[in-house]
């Protein structure tokens, strides 16, 4: 009866460790779990395929809108946006709340970025005026004034979007692609791409390159799903960062896509793209390529981009309302031969 009691009893301590080791086992797993799925799109593509220049040169072919609506279309992806296309992005105003996702304009040098220049003519303090006038001049490419990139703006190889030499665009400026190709403006639905509020932080950390992985995981938590002719703006909470750290040599250490992202946009017709800074993740981690989202967007799919959009304000005001989608408007300057030009975007829902 003793024997039979200690049998039983070492056959329950034997059991109680087997369940003890199996508890630790799942634990151990559900931790490796959580750090692979908290490791950053930069960690994970270290340990992948690291882009080249090649892999670059074959994706302007592959991802290539060329000849698409014809071999002398100047529209590139704005075709994207029908008629139809409009009245579904009108359809996201629910409210008729607008908000600009211009910055202030900045009135000093940062670093090669030239400063808006803001002169007065004539003011209130001359006791013959009667009117007051002032002149404004912006060298508005660069990583400070918010701008639209026309499909002028970038070459590679010598050629521009759907073809076109860059010896069309001259002292006098563009012949082709200009900015007046889009003089009638911009009407679609708006998607905002909130990494740092994916993440749980109030920006993301320089040099952080957002990846399909990260892309994917967005469209997950939000359940939107980016449509044909959407116009994409990614916020990587530059201007958050702005405002807690101050000026920061850009081109060194900033957030943004990784060019390996661009089939997956691609794959999804977008119309137009945008971000709070240039959209590229600087450095680009391709060597001897500067910007290769910037340059497959607009010379190889034919997107014009909307830089250095403040979309602080847009980013709390969706999260309030648990949407991620708007009404977006942009309106260029209708300047024959520019090659992009200010602009003050609009998000309204």
């Amino acid at each position: 009866m003793r024997s039979a009691r200690k049998g039983l009893k070492r056959r329950e301590s034997a059991s109680l460790a087997m369940e003890e080791n199996m508890r630790c086992n799942i634990f151990c797993l559900s931790v490796v779990a959580l750090l692979l799925a908290t490791q950053t799109g930069a960690e994970r593509s270290a340990t992948e395929h690291k882009l080249t220049k090649q892999d670059v040169d074959a994706m302007m072919t592959s991802l290539s809108n060329w000849g698409r609506w014809g071999k002398d279309d100047q529209s590139g992806a704005l075709n994207l946006i029908t008629p139809d296309k409009r009245r579904e992005a009108v359809l996201e105003v629910k409210e008729g709340t607008s908000i600009s996702l211009a910055h202030n304009v900045i009135k000093v040098k940062i670093g090669d970025s030239e400063p808006f220049v803001h002169r007065m003519i004539s003011t209130g303090q001359s006791p013959d005026a009667d009117a007051a006038l002032d002149a404004y001049a912006v060298q508005y490419h660069g990583y400070t004034q918010t701008h639209l990139d026309a499909l002028a703006h970038v070459f590679y190889q010598g050629k521009m979007y759907n073809g076109f030499s860059q010896q069309e665009v001259t002292a006098s400026g563009a012949n082709k692609l200009s900015v007046i190709q889009i003089k009638a403006g911009i009407l679609t639905r708006g998607v905002l791409m909130d990494f740092p509020r994916l993440f749980g932080v109030k920006y993301l950390e320089g040099k952080r390159a957002i990846s399909t992985e990260d892309l994917i995981a967005w469209e997950k938590k939000t359940g939107v799903q980016i449509r044909s002719g959407d116009a994409v703006l990614v916020r990587t909470g530059r201007w958050a960062r702005w405002d807690s750290e101050g000026p920061w040599d850009v081109e060194k250490d900033s957030a943004g896509l990784d060019a390996s992202t661009m089939p997956w946009f691609k794959k999804r017709d977008v119309a137009v793209m945008g971000s709070d800074l240039a959209l590229d993740v600087m450095p680009s981690g391709v060597d001897g390529v500067k910007l290769p989202v910037h340059l497959l967007t607009i010379v190889a799919m034919g997107v014009p981009i909307l830089d250095n959009c403040d979309l602080e304000k847009l980013s709390e005001a969706l999260a309030v309302r648990r949407r991620s989608t708007f009404l977006l408007t942009v309106e260029p300057l209708a300047v024959e031969g520019g090659t992009g030009s200010p602009v003050n975007p609009v998000a309204t829902f």
